[in-house]
């Protein structure tokens, strides 16, 4: 009885010690973490508090808790508006086509320039398609512009000479929603391709050397190794970027935006800056931003879950 006490006394000690050195040898990690975590409780946690303006008449005076409590009766007046269900509307539409359209962009031009075995080419390349990511939407905006412009732009002055007329890209919706999405795959694939390019990285060489000497051209090792080897990142990055279909980004639409396309220009960051900004409802503002947040996290949860069925969920 004395030595299963002393083994057991022995045991604690043994764990006392190891959590004390792995402490230890994790302080140095603690430290860095703290400005990050620091970090998204003041700017990402913190200002949460603030959706009780959702369910508030808001106003300076009153602040915050002062002013008085209309429960529900903002979002009555939002969805009895029905502009309010067209900016939803051209939320959801413009969310979809990025992210659908958009996604594959980025792997395929990973898979593509994980093919080219001239570094030098490579790098070029890849300095090219990356560029754009650290460009302004102002700058991309204008660029877009001097492209499409009626009176000015190159390809309206190419389509003129062929032709003899010109089309109104920018003024037209549905090729607006063509310059819209194709403008933010331009900006955007380079950048995310990186990441599948790190996943490239981890796929074991000895697999192409196996299935070419079985024979196998590089479509077939294309669908056999490569596409199942960054399957688990394409299936993460596919439930993050479903998790943002409710935001579409403010800058990309405010830019390109103009009055003879708001009918399926206007989404709901642009219409929450010129109501929540612009003619002071906060409350509206708010209580939009707040379904748009849920309903963003619904769409994260029901496309994990469906993940989850085939062994790809990220939690």
């Amino acid at each position: 009885m004395g030595k299963a006490s002393a083994d057991g006394g022995a045991v604690l000690r043994n764990g006392s010690l190891l959590r004390r050195r792995r402490w230890n040898q994790n302080k140095p990690l603690l430290v860095m973490f703290l400005p990050v975590a620091a970090f998204f409780l003041l700017f990402k946690y913190a200002p949460m508090l603030g959706l009780a303006i959702a369910f508030k008449d808001y106003n300076f005076a009153d602040g915050i808790w002062g002013s008085p409590w209309v429960g529900f009766a903002n979002y009555e007046y939002l969805f009895n508006n029905p502009k309010t269900l067209n900016i939803i509307r051209n939320t959801l539409v413009l969310s979809a086509l990025t992210v659908f359209v958009g996604f594959p962009f980025p792997v395929v031009l990973a898979i593509l320039l994980n093919e080219v075995r001239r570094a030098w080419f490579k790098k070029w390349v890849q300095t090219l398609v990356f560029l754009p990511h650290f460009l302004n939407w102002v700058i991309v905006g204008g660029l877009v512009l001097m492209v499409f412009a009626l009176e000015s732009g190159f390809v309206n002055n190419a389509l003129h000479a062929l032709t003899g007329q010109k089309f109104p890209f920018l003024f037209h919706e549905t090729s607006w929603i063509a310059i819209f999405v194709g403008s933010g795959i331009w900006k955007g694939a380079g950048w995310a391709a990186i990441i599948y390019l790190a996943a490239l990285t981890s796929i074991d060489p000895s697999l192409y050397e196996a299935a070419n000497m079985d024979g196998a051209n590089k479509w077939k090792q294309l669908w056999n190794i490569t596409i199942p080897g960054i399957q688990p990142t394409i299936v993460l990055m596919f439930i993050l970027n479903i998790g943002n279909v409710m935001d579409v980004g403010f800058d990309q639409v405010y830019v390109l935006q103009n009055p003879v396309v708001v009918n399926v220009g206007e989404v709901i960051s642009t219409w929450n800056f010129k109501v929540g900004l612009g003619a002071g409802q906060f409350s509206n503002a708010t209580a939009m931003g707040l379904f748009e947040s849920l309903i963003g996290l619904v769409l994260v949860l029901t496309v994990n879950q469906i993940a989850r069925k085939f062994g790809r969920g990220l939690w």
